[in-house]
């Protein structure tokens, strides 16, 4: 049975605002205030979604979540109709309305960790919420996210989506953004990276970030490694570089990126890196029968830090379009940076690599607020009946993207400040879109204001 990797893209949501929450994230943090503009964001957004189903990749897609999140305002204290609650929230905890606001769950790499079925012991594909407890904007994300992908991946003898880790903050979980699957193709057995900044219970003294917190555990991903069924041949922690933490890689996937036997990593990345790479190569050896894993390290002295985090280099997607040739879906950022295109410009010439083309594109809404390509998708590797067994709306193909398009145009607005985000009108937009969208996608009701009028 033929095997895919689907990429399950964020949908940007009406309302895309830069409000700088993300303490950590450089980009979030310098754009805070900005006026930002949702249908460019959301059409920036399915724009790379059609190129990489044109290339002939499977793509799908999550819908955004409802927001302002009235719901959880409620459940801080603010009581009355929804314009009572927007009113005496923006009266009187201007920044908890718009951190109940924030588009943030577009960036669907943070939506939850994801084991294929080829390497589970019960051979269901697995899925755990990242609780995305570092952040009081994303906290609130995790039901909605449970919820939508119960909704898509909706047969339990095929799909089982666990609930978020809990556990507090010392089981911090940011999801697929700090794991990578390795194996010789989609459909082989993989080995699996997953990535913590801190452990809640060290052994010893570890080196620790000064200026930014880490937001994943070791003990959240040993969790979830539990929760999937994979055995302890299939697993790898490694820890990041504090020093690269505080130079604004708040997740593993603004530092490394990988796909099947190919990854990309700044030397920077790791505590020991060397190590980390040695012991990654002979775990993949013996996972994949002998067949080498093609490390591709970018020195600092070619790519520094600063300019590997501004550039998001190492957050573009790569992706196989044929057996052995694989592509690099980057931010035009990357052709900004001198240092950065000329790096990738050569390993591509090179053609001693599976890394053969490089694609660049303008998603400098998302950017802005920290997000780039690899943050907008999840990865989901299924068998052909399990993506027969998807929800059926929300594969993307030419009729859908149409669909989408015109559905943005007509519900987002080109302008949003945090001002914007107390006008009631603006909820009734955001839920008249929201409900359009679930009949378009074939999801019934999954949000909280269409389940409190079933």
């Amino acid at each position: 049975m033929k095997t895919h990797e689907v990429n399950f893209d964020g949908l940007v949501g009406p309302t895309h605002n830069y409000a700088g929450l993300s303490h950590g994230n450089v980009a979030s943090m310098s754009h805070g205030g900005r006026v930002a503009n949702p249908r460019q964001a959301a059409l920036q957004g399915l724009a790379k979604m059609k190129f990489l189903a044109d290339l002939g990749l499977p793509q799908a897609v999550l819908p955004p979540h409802e927001r302002p999140a009235v719901d959880a305002l409620r459940r801080f204290g603010f009581a009355g109709r929804d314009a009572a609650v927007l009113a005496a929230a923006a009266k009187q905890a201007p920044r908890l309305l718009v951190a109940c606001s924030s588009a943030s769950n577009m960036w669907v790499a943070n939506a939850a960790t994801v084991t294929p079925s080829h390497d589970s012991a019960d051979g269901r594909v697995h899925f755990t919420p990242a609780n995305l407890l570092s952040k009081l904007h994303r906290s609130i994300e995790p039901p909605q996210t449970a919820r939508t992908l119960r909704a898509i991946f909706r047969d339990p003898r095929r799909f089982a989506v666990h609930e978020p880790i809990a556990g507090g903050a010392a089981m911090g979980d940011e999801g697929a953004a700090n794991h990578t699957r390795f194996a010789a193709s989609h459909g082989a057995r993989g080995l699996h990276l997953f990535v913590h900044g801190h452990a809640a219970f060290p052994g010893a003294k570890a080196p620790a970030p000064r200026q930014f917190a880490s937001r994943q555990s070791r003990e959240a991903f040993e969790a979830i490694a539990r929760c999937h069924l994979l055995g302890d041949n299939a697993v790898l922690h490694a820890q990041q570089d504090p020093a690269a933490i505080d130079a604004g890689v708040f997740h593993n996937d603004v530092i490394s990126v990988g796909n099947e036997n190919l990854f990309l990593h700044h030397e920077q990345a790791f505590v020991r890196t060397p190590a980390v790479i040695a012991e990654l190569k002979a775990r993949f050896a013996a996972v994949s029968g002998g067949r080498p894993l093609v490390a591709l390290k970018v020195p600092a002295a070619r790519v520094p830090m600063r300019e590997a985090v501004r550039s998001y280099l190492f957050n573009s997607q790569i992706v196989t379009v044929a057996p052995g040739r694989m592509a690099l879906i980057a931010p035009a950022d990357c052709v900004e940076n001198r240092r950065v295109h000329a790096f990738v410009r050569e390993v591509i010439e090179r053609g001693d690599t599976p890394l053969q083309e490089a694609h660049y594109f303008d998603l400098k809404q998302s950017m802005s607020n920290g997000g780039g390509p690899a943050c907008l998708r999840l990865r989901v590797v299924l068998t052909d009946a399990e993506l027969a067994a998807l929800a059926p709306g929300v594969r993307l193909d030419p009729a859908l993207h149409a669909r989408l398009v015109a559905w943005v145009k007509k519900h987002y607005r080109d302008r949003l400040g945090q001002e914007d985000l107390a006008d009631p009108a603006l909820l009734r937009e955001s839920r008249r879109a929201l409900d359009e969208l679930t009949q378009i996608l074939g999801l019934g009701s999954i949000y909280p204001f269409q389940l409190a009028g079933a």
